[in-house]
């Protein structure tokens, strides 16, 4: 495979979000752990996984595979510091 296919594959990979949880709980799990969260900033619908992961990487200043990283491990139950 070549190297922009596989880069192609890496970047929608990081954009689909594998939640364990039902979006709700893991949305107020998120506002638990980071309160400077509000419910304008955690709007997902499964479709525009990326304009959450985007939205959230700019107001905290962290890369998105660190954003979807925080938000899987959060809704698996495992509650990182931030």
């Amino acid at each position: 495979m070549s190297e922009a296919i596989i880069a192609y594959y890496k970047k929608w990979e990081i954009l689909i979000l594998s939640l364990q949880a039902p979006w709700p709980e893991v949305k107020e799990l998120l506002k638990e752990v980071n309160s400077e969260l509000s419910d304008e900033d955690l709007i997902y619908e499964p479709e525009k996984g990326e304009e959450l992961i985007q939205r959230l990487s700019v107001k905290m200043g962290r890369t998105k595979e660190h954003i979807k990283a925080w938000i899987e491990s959060v809704s698996a139950n495992t509650r990182p510091s931030f």
